[in-house]
């Protein structure tokens, strides 16, 4: 089944194949399906086609949904980025941005170590 442009899986819960769509967690989930009035535990592949179509018409309706919302957060950096702010350097280093340690750890960041070039111990 295809809900906000993203193929959902067909042997899951709704309430967990709903968390495949980018920008949708599993509050917003269950939320959603309060709202379209459909049973939780229901499987993907037992949804009718007017539940599937009112539960799309709800994630449409709410908000940004996958390309909308990446696009917003990608601009949103670049803003950043554009203003020199201290969020938008660290972005623009490849940094941590949320005030983490950098001494140690932040790996995953600044990618791999370099080596030690030119030390020898004798």
């Amino acid at each position: 089944m295809r809900i906000g442009g993203v193929n959902i899986p067909d042997n899951k819960r709704v309430e967990v194949s709903l968390t495949y769509i980018y920008g949708i967690g599993q509050s917003r989930s269950t939320r959603i399906l309060n709202e379209a009035r459909v049973d939780l535990s229901t499987q993907v592949k037992d949804l009718t086609e007017e539940e599937a179509t009112r539960i799309s018409k709800i994630i449409q309706d709410e908000g940004r949904v996958e390309g909308d919302l990446r696009k917003e957060i990608q601009l949103n950096i670049k803003r950043m980025m554009d203003i020199n702010c201290y969020r938008g350097m660290r972005h623009r280093r490849g940094l941590p941005v949320n005030g983490q340690r950098t001494h140690t750890n932040a790996r995953t960041r600044k990618g791999p170590r370099k080596g030690m070039i030119g030390r020898r111990k004798k």
